[in-house]
């Protein structure tokens, strides 16, 4: 007996209804793209290897998804490596092409190669899928697509305004009220450590108070010293632990703390320059809140760092998040190319708006009526009319064989299908058609032009 099929661990099938609703989430993303002047390009599913190792770190290199070279892939093995098994030095050699990990290294490659065609700054969208070799869990897959916008040629700290401004109007369209657009900004956080003492443990420091909200202050105290930063310098940085108050009062905080960083207090005027123009224009349904926690991509971004929490009443991890880069590009040899960009967490949004029960039931409307198939003559009959409608944009559509009528309705019901329509001998005789509401079991004869309405 043939064993049952399976797919791989972090994959998934999606029914039509899933298709659906994930086809809303994108086109309301793309539109809002497209209404803010981002322009779409794709990128192969795979790429050179080179072309993404070393890009991520170790721990991305790991999780990068490799494919075996076409035909005998062990002809160029390395033999010495293959004896010591030693995958490490062996893989190059036996896998020329990997499976994209993001967007934005294929994007930065993008650049580079297509440099002189490109009119710069140059605003760039894309949805598409990304494959990681990681442990699959709640909201984390092993294939999953990103939606990423980023504008790369300009410095000007307006773009992360409306960066702001499209995040809320994204989710303002999807019903998602509530959500917090987190921002900080890279040169504060190098400001701190300047400031304490500590430039050589920055990575340290910042992984240690990301983690506040986990293990509270006492907690991340104990973890910093553990790390070799002294008690004094914690002593310093003390107002973080309690960092509270309007967005306008944290900047003030971080303008006396940071007072004696250069590096920091740049970092001060563009948060204030960002946040200030953000809340003169207002937001629709999205919160706006400086969080010096806030670390993401750390060995990455350069300027401001943004990270996009659900509505509190969901418990997921963030739904988006992004930052401004000042030399993406320079890992291809194109320098000083600054960008700014953000991304959409698909899946994970998706999640929130299936948990708050927001998909509008239109999303996922299948056809408003089926025709019964009575006949090849009733048939041809109501292929005609069928015709008529979908010129219209009225979907409909024939039951494929002349089965019993009452299977035709019981298809109709499980389909969802909330009218059936009728076409026999007297309905031809008269031109016309008999229409069932199958929820209500109304029936009533019309024209055309009649059914035509009452399908509209």
């Amino acid at each position: 007996m043939a064993s049952k099929p399976s797919i791989p661990k972090g994959t998934r099938d999606f029914s039509p209804t899933e298709v659906a609703k994930r086809q809303y989430i994108i086109q309301i993303i793309k539109s809002n793209f497209e209404k803010f002047g981002f322009q779409p390009i794709e990128t192969p599913s795979f790429e050179n290897s080179e072309t993404l190792m070393g890009k991520y770190g170790e721990e991305g290199d790991r999780l990068i998804f490799k494919i075996l070279n076409s035909g005998d892939y062990l002809a160029k093995a390395n033999a010495t490596h293959l004896e010591n098994k030693d995958s490490t030095k062996l893989t190059p050699s036996i896998s020329e092409k990997a499976l994209r990990y993001d967007l934005t290294v294929p994007f930065a490659r993008y650049v580079v190669q297509h440099q002189n065609e490109i009119e710069f700054p140059f605003k760039r969208y894309q949805i598409q899928p990304v494959w990681r070799a990681d442990r699959p869990q709640k909201g984390r897959f092993r294939e999953f697509f990103q939606c990423d916008a980023d504008v790369v040629g300009s410095k000007s700290l307006w773009q992360e305004v409306e960066l702001v401004q499209l995040y809320d109007t994204v989710f303002t369209a999807l019903g998602l009220s509530g959500v917090t657009i987190k921002i900080n900004n890279r040169k504060i956080l190098s400001g701190i450590a300047e400031v304490i003492g500590a430039s050589d443990k920055l990575i340290d420091f910042t992984v240690a108070l990301d983690k506040l909200d986990k293990i509270g202050e006492d907690g991340v105290k104990k973890e910093m010293i553990e790390k070799g930063i002294s008690e004094e310098a914690i002593l310093k940085v003390q107002p973080l632990f309690n960092f509270i108050g309007t967005i306008s009062e944290k900047i003030n905080q971080l303008s006396v703390l940071l007072a004696e960083s250069s590096e920091g207090m740049k970092g001060v005027e563009e948060l204030r320059f960002i946040c200030d123009n953000v809340m003169k224009l207002g937001l629709n349904t999205s919160i706006l809140d400086l969080d010096v926690t806030l670390a993401r991509g750390l060995n990455y971004y350069t300027g401001a760092i943004f990270e996009v929490a659900p509505p509190k009443s969901v418990a997921m991890g963030s739904i988006g998040g992004g930052g401004r880069y000042d030399d993406l590009t320079g890992i291809f040899g194109l320098k000083n190319m600054s960008g700014v960009g953000i991304s959409f967490g698909l899946d994970r949004i998706y999640l929130v708006i299936e948990e708050l029960n927001l998909f509008p039931e239109t999303v996922t409307a299948t056809s408003k009526a089926l025709f019964i198939n009575y006949g090849d003559t009733e048939a041809f009959y109501g292929l005609q009319a069928i015709q008529k409608l979908r010129a219209s944009g009225i979907k409909v559509e024939l039951y494929p064989d002349n089965a019993k009528v009452a299977k035709q309705f019981q298809h109709a019901d499980k389909r969802g299908i909330p009218f059936a329509v009728i076409v026999g001998e007297q309905e031809m005789d008269s031109n016309s058609f008999s229409l069932k509401n199958l929820v209500t079991g109304e029936q009533v004869l019309l024209d055309f032009g009649g059914l035509k309405n009452a399908l509209s």
